[in-house]
């Protein structure tokens, strides 16, 4: 069957488009910009953006499945066409839906997905492990990683185990009506994943660990308001325990255990100056 994946050149959406396509999966992508896609031959692209209904009008025909991503743009503003989306895909056949979820309350969009009849699975994951890209420059430079909140684990999961329960959600029976939150095999403090680093990269590199008052410094300095320091804190000092405790649910959904933070080091070596492996 054909599937339409939205956000096709994002972190879950460019691995999901490669498991779909190794599955044998006709796949069509949409993007904002159809010359800069460099998605795989045999992909069918198209333009457009979610945000923008009078775009996605033909987008849904002709296919039995859609990923979505509840947010559009440079800035990821949550989408408020979420009952367009849903009509233009209901009106086009379409049977299956998964969502990536962006938030722990249910956006427009996804309101609407479930209040219609479609066959939705919302995938919910924990940080993803490409976050620690935010680290590569420190690394590359001169080895020193300088954050806060040592102690604070996080169970974060690799991009491409999204997609796989993506995958396997939008091409077999069994997934309709669930929620599935999604994490890493491991919840690792910041200096535990530094370790895991060093050891992949091969050369000694440092946690420096910074005070409350320097990590709020650092938010401000790069634009954040009151409301958004008062939530990082609380996610830094009180977080949730969905964030840390470790699920089988990659496992479980695709038959195979989800993957290493060590092994997301391998493949993204090159960006912290190392060698891809």
């Amino acid at each position: 069957m054909k599937i339409l994946v939205t956000g096709a050149t994002g972190k879950v959406g460019r691995p999901l488009v490669d498991a779909l396509l190794a599955g044998g999966h006709a796949v069509r992508a949409l993007t904002r910009d159809r010359r800069r896609a460099n998605l795989p031959a045999g992909v069918e692209v198209v333009a457009g953006d979610l945000g923008g209904t009078e775009s996605l009008n033909e987008v849904f025909v002709g296919v039995a499945a859609v990923h979505l991503i509840t947010f559009h743009g440079d800035d990821f503003a949550p989408l408020a066409n979420g009952e367009e989306i849903v009509a233009l895909a209901q009106r086009a056949g379409v049977r299956r839906v998964t969502v990536l979820k962006g938030d722990v309350t249910r956006s427009p969009l996804e309101l609407a997905i479930a209040a219609s009849g479609l066959e939705w699975t919302f995938l919910a994951p924990v940080e993803f492990m490409s976050n620690t890209l935010e680290w590569a420059e420190a690394i590359r430079t001169d080895g020193v990683v300088r954050e806060g909140f040592a102690a604070m684990k996080s169970a974060l999961i690799h991009e491409a185990d999204i997609a796989a329960v993506a995958a396997t959600a939008l091409t077999t029976d069994g997934h309709a009506g669930r929620e599935y939150l999604l994490t890493g095999p491991q919840a690792l403090t910041p200096p535990e994943r530094l370790q895991i680093l060093e050891k992949v990269l091969g050369r000694p590199l440092r946690f420096v660990e910074l005070r409350r008052d320097e990590i709020v410094g650092r938010w401000r300095a790069a634009g954040f308001g009151d409301s958004d320091v008062e939530f990082f804190l609380k996610m830094r000092t009180e977080p949730p325990a969905a964030g840390y405790t470790v699920l089988p649910t990659v496992e479980r959904v695709t038959g195979r255990p989800a993957r290493t933070f060590a092994r997301w080091v391998q493949e993204h070596a090159a960006a912290f100056g190392g060698v891809v492996s």
